[in-house]
């Protein structure tokens, strides 16, 4: 008894086995290359050219790569290294640097003494860039000869050719590429999004200079990085929105098991914690073992240290690693010949001997550093046990709220008017200013799907404050409560009671304070939250338009401006600027802002690649410090318009 095996074979033959040759596979399936095809995976592709350059730097060729944005959003990437090779290749008969562009997997990387160490890790950088660019030139400079070769969507359209000639010395490679519109959403590159990573390219490669132009504007924009301090000047760079525990930056170096290591820290008076890690020079969001390494070291030294040196009591319970890097702001480098990393885009460390390199390092060097410098080491003794302290009261009132919500059986907060269907995808939260938008939004929302939890004023500035006065303050709990999902250590995404929280505020000065005070609360806290995509910000209009019985309204002063030109402008126009959602009645909170087939709503991304970056802008806006608060609003104060975009992808919903 059986089936026939020819009714299969018909549809699983031979001939259905598909083989993607050459860069089809690229363009087939990009996102498995460059992680995506939005804004971010098209940033990548000028990052894989400019990890060529910087590869050639580490291995002592290069010290400058110029980046420029063309006027036509084309970018070309110039480096002063060796230039790619121009011979033949044996093994695939052609041009090495044909090979580079148009074979996976191939490069100098895999053997053979051309790079010691290298971000490049796969082969796969200027082919891939090549296989989703519209075209892509490459000219590079050799024995006094520029040769040049062009691709067109990764196919070859002449063999590489001599084109002119330099200066006999002169070596090095310039890459022109323009991104292709079948492949991604969005073809325009952003500027400071580039700027930031070029910044931290060139503290991690100390004595390499980096200039970035764009040419698309009226005006010029240049920056240039070049930093003789590396790290170091990374170190003060991040920290110059905070106040220093001490002026000295801790500075270890050196070379273990063939893992290159480079540290440098400093506490500041703040209460997060800021580490990044870097393998050849790539960020990894997700730490790995050589951020192990590094905290298990540095929770060791110092606790040996504070006991020998009495800083503790024998009474006192060892200072936990979350308790000494409080306030600690750390870069952790490390070059290694053979990085294994978890996936293409690199977020994680895997290899082994990183971490024992970085803890042997860290360990010897910062326990001389803690004896040359006793006034530093009491000093965040000192801090952490403070730390300690307050951590210890926060799990208590973490304890007593667990309790007492399970005497309740998980009371919700009393303010919160929750919705009645219980699947988390189906649900949303609008967190609303005040309790008179409070009471419209209650009114007004759709009672199955939408739950309203006003808060009453300003809350807490996370940003200054410690554990134990967040899990104090009443909005912050009633906020933890209703998300379900817990804080800090306890937080578990998959408890998450709504799967959209919308932060509903005044279009005002006041409204944008209590939005970015939410953010803030939100990104140190519960950060996944805004990585998963769960956050919104609702856009209520700014303006009413009255004509002849007929309603419109805008939500900008532009929008405005379009529909008076389309209905006329006369004395029949009744315009009124909404000052706040309290001035809605909830039939116009509903059409405007809360119904799903009409509203506008922002939903909040964050960006990994350059979390530093992130860092130091909540920092700044938040902090204690004025100086650097007044330099940041006197540098964008020209770019307002796009102010409202910093870490958000506008998202307009339509059902």
């Amino acid at each position: 008894m059986g089936a026939s095996s020819t009714e299969f074979d018909a549809e699983y033959g031979a001939d259905q086995i598909q083989i993607l040759e050459g860069l089809e596979a690229v363009r087939k399936r990009p996102g498995m290359y460059i992680g995506s095809t939005s804004t971010r995976g098209l940033h990548h592709l000028v990052y894989e050219i400019v990890d060529n350059s910087v590869d050639e730097a580490l291995a002592g060729y290069c010290d400058e790569i110029q980046v420029n944005i063309n006027k036509d959003n084309s970018v070309t990437v110039c480096d002063n290294g060796r230039g790619i090779p121009v011979g033949i290749n044996h093994k695939a008969g052609l041009p090495a640097v044909e090979v580079v562009f148009t074979v996976l997997h191939a490069g100098g990387k895999f053997g053979g003494g051309g790079y010691k160490v290298s971000g490049g890790l796969h082969g796969v950088g200027a082919s891939v860039v090549n296989a989703l660019s519209e075209w892509l030139e490459v000219e590079i400079y050799h024995d006094g000869q520029i040769y040049k070769q062009r691709y067109e969507r990764g196919k070859v359209v002449y063999k590489l050719k001599v084109v002119g000639e330099c200066e006999p010395d002169r070596t090095g490679t310039t890459v022109t590429f323009f991104p292709d519109a079948e492949i991604f959403d969005d073809t325009v590159f952003d500027y400071d999004t580039l700027k930031q990573r070029f910044r931290e390219m060139a503290f991690l490669t100390k004595g390499l200079k980096i200039v970035l132009r764009d040419w698309r504007g009226e005006e010029l924009r240049e920056h240039t990085f070049h930093y003789e301090g590396g790290i170091k000047e990374f170190v003060t760079y991040l920290n110059k929105s905070k106040t220093p525990l001490y002026e000295q930056i801790i500075y270890c170096e050196g070379m273990k098991d063939g893992v290159a290591v480079e540290i440098a820290m400093q506490h500041n008076d703040s209460y997060s914690e800021n580490t990044y890690g870097f393998v050849n020079n790539i960020t990894t969001p997700e730490g790995g073992t050589h951020i192990e390494g590094f905290r298990g070291a540095l929770t060791k030294t110092f606790n040996d240290y504070a006991r020998k040196n009495k800083l503790l009591k024998d009474s006192e319970p060892n200072l936990s690693g979350d308790d000494i890097r409080e306030g600690l702001t750390a870069i952790v480098s490390v070059k290694i010949e053979d990085p294994q990393f978890e996936g293409q885009t690199k977020q994680k460390l895997g290899n082994s001997e990183a971490r024992g390199a970085v803890n042997s390092i860290l360990s010897t060097q910062l326990e001389i550093f803690l004896e040359q410098n006793p006034s530093v080491a009491k000093i965040t003794v000192e801090k952490s046990v403070m730390a300690q302290r307050a951590r210890e009261a926060a799990r208590k009132a973490r304890d007593l709220t667990r309790r007492k919500s399970a005497l309740e059986g998980m009371s919700l907060p009393g303010k919160l008017a929750d919705c009645s269907d219980k699947d988390p995808v189906n649900c949303e939260i609008y967190i609303v200013e005040g309790d008179s938008a409070g009471g419209s939004a209650k009114t007004a929302r759709d009672r199955a799907t939408q739950a309203i939890l006003p808060l009453r004023g300003k809350i807490l500035n996370v940003e200054k404050a410690r554990l134990d006065k967040i899990y104090a303050n009443a909005e912050i709990k009633a906020m933890i409560t209703a998300f379900g999902t817990g804080i800090h250590e306890d937080f578990d995404i998959s408890k998450l009671r709504y799967h959209k929280i919308i932060i509903m505020t005044d279009a005002d000065v006041d409204g944008a304070h209590i939005s970015t005070l939410l953010l803030t609360f939100l990104y140190r806290f519960m950060p996944d939250l805004i990585k998963e995509g769960y956050v919104y910000l609702a856009q209520p209009p700014l303006y009413k338009l009255e004509k002849n019985k007929k309603v419109w309204y805008a939500y900008s002063d532009e929008e405005l401006n379009q529909i008076l030109t389309e209905v006329g402008r006369d004395s029949n126009n009744k315009i009124q600027r909404y000052k706040g959602l309290g001035e809605m009645d909830a039939d116009q909170l509903w059409e405007t802002t809360m119904d799903p087939e009409h509203r506008i709503l922002l939903r909040v991304t964050m960006d990994e690649e350059t979390s530093s970056e992130l860092d130091l802008t909540f920092t700044t806006l938040m902090g204690d410090k004025v100086e650097p608060r007044r330099e940041f609003i006197e540098e964008n104060a020209k770019y307002v318009k796009n102010l409202d975009k910093i870490g958000r992808a506008s998202c307009r919903e339509r059902v």
